[in-house]
């Protein structure tokens, strides 16, 4: 039995490969769909900065097979490009990067609260669909714990900041005071909500909420006090706007270079900023060519996150500890779920034996007493335990995955015993 790990994130793939295999929530149970052309078990963990694949088989060389060729099938084939940013993790390292991942300690920005959210609706979705065994439905609940407990034991999470106040503090950083600046929002979902909040709290009082529903834009905008109109009526705003900050969840680019060419035709010279949070991307990346426009994206904020690793170390020690002894249990549980249905079986069959060969002898041996029956019976079944003792409790020390001595056990005896599901 296995577990394996397939994916890419924002440490090792840039947004232009990444954003090829984004799955956004109203995607995520038609892809477990197509995960499940290719095994039976998976569940997906797919954010705007990664999109993990996890499966469970027999074959570990299978499942990861299993895991490419989806891949390839979610990208239509342009995969190859995408390859050499994977990364592969199986069984104890993969548990233990899963763990990492719901504590926060393997975002962007380090504590965040979010991915705590997304890995329980990984799993939940996943369920729906019919994915799940009981192997990653436990790793996935005791990752949930881990990540709990990272958050109420520590202070990882303590004024945690976001990917949109980061976005807004770059801005901050290159424009200064906000207080006069007018600052375009595309999104009205919680990230475009979260950038708001940030630009208010650093002294903007001219925003403007755009987003392809009227009723979001007018909700956020009512909020906020702040103006609205939407993404087909982006023109004037963009020509008037100092400051674009760009996350929505679309499929699609939202702003082209055409459009941007056309508001800074009349702009007089004036600057503008935008940027683009979005994975996949909002703002088509000619829009860097064009005359006083600077466009920034998620790269653009790994120093922010670098900064903010520092500044939290402390509490990332205290978490890493957490997630360890966290880790130990959970592997404690896998291998003993492991050996179970080996030890069961072996146990049976001996016993199986045990009694045949007991009952033969008593036919041969007439008149025996009640007693006597009962010492045969006691000397047999204590010959086995003797017998099965030690390779039993060597089966529970080295676990099943690690030197398939389970396997052997399961071929020698001919116990037909199948990985459990």
């Amino acid at each position: 039995m296995h577990i394996s790990l397939v994916g890419v994130n924002y440490s090792t793939t840039p947004v232009r490969f990444l954003e090829r295999l984004t799955i956004s929530i109203p995607q995520l149970q038609d892809s477990l769909l197509l995960l499940r052309q290719h095994t039976p078990h998976g569940i997906i963990l797919s954010t705007c900065n990664r999109t993990e694949v996890y499966t469970m088989g027999g074959d570990g060389q299978s499942i990861e097979e299993a895991s490419f060729n989806f891949l390839n099938a979610l990208t239509d084939g342009s995969f190859t490009d995408v390859l050499p940013h994977i990364y592969l993790c199986k069984n104890e390292i993969a548990f233990r990067h899963l763990f990492r991942v719901a504590s926060g300690l393997d975002s962007m920005i380090i504590g965040e609260f979010e991915i705590l959210g997304q890995v329980r609706r990984a799993l939940e979705t996943a369920e729906k669909t019919r994915m799940v065994s009981l192997p990653l439905r436990n790793l996935f609940r005791h990752a949930i714990v881990t990540g709990r407990r990272a958050r109420e034991e520590t202070e990882i999470s303590k004024n945690a900041i976001s990917i949109s106040s980061v976005a807004v503090d770059l801005v901050t950083g290159i424009i200064g005071d906000l207080t006069n600046c007018k600052i375009l929002i595309i999104g009205a979902g919680e990230a475009g909500r979260l950038v708001a909040k940030a630009a208010r709290e650093r002294g903007a009082s001219q925003i403007i909420v755009a987003s392809r529903s009227e009723k979001s834009s007018r909700a956020l905008a009512a909020v906020l006090g702040a103006s609205w109109v939407t993404i087909n009526n982006l023109g004037s705003k963009l020509a008037t706007s100092d400051v674009v900050i760009s996350c929505t969840g679309a499929p699609h680019l939202i702003l082209e270079q055409h459009q941007v060419e056309a508001a800074m035709r009349v702009r007089s010279e004036r600057p503008l900023v935008i940027v683009d949070i979005a994975v996949p991307r909002d703002v088509e990346p000619g829009v860097k060519q064009i005359n006083n426009v600077f466009l920034y994206g998620i790269d653009d904020l790994i120093e922010t996150s670098t900064l903010n690793y520092k500044q939290r170390e402390r509490e990332i020690k205290r978490v890493t500890k957490i997630v360890k002894a966290e880790l130990d249990k959970f592997i404690t549980w896998w291998q003993a779920l492991e050996i179970r249905p080996v030890v069961s079986a072996l146990m049976q069959k001996a016993e199986d034996i045990r009694q045949g060969q007991l009952d033969l002898t008593i036919k041969k041996l007439r008149g025996l007493s009640d007693e006597e029956i009962a010492s045969l019976e006691a000397m047999t079944k204590a010959i086995v335990t003797k017998m099965l003792n030690n390779p039993i409790q060597y089966l529970k020390k080295t676990g099943y995955g690690r030197n398939d001595y389970a396997q052997i056990v399961n071929e020698l005896f001919q116990l037909n015993v199948s990985d459990p599901e």
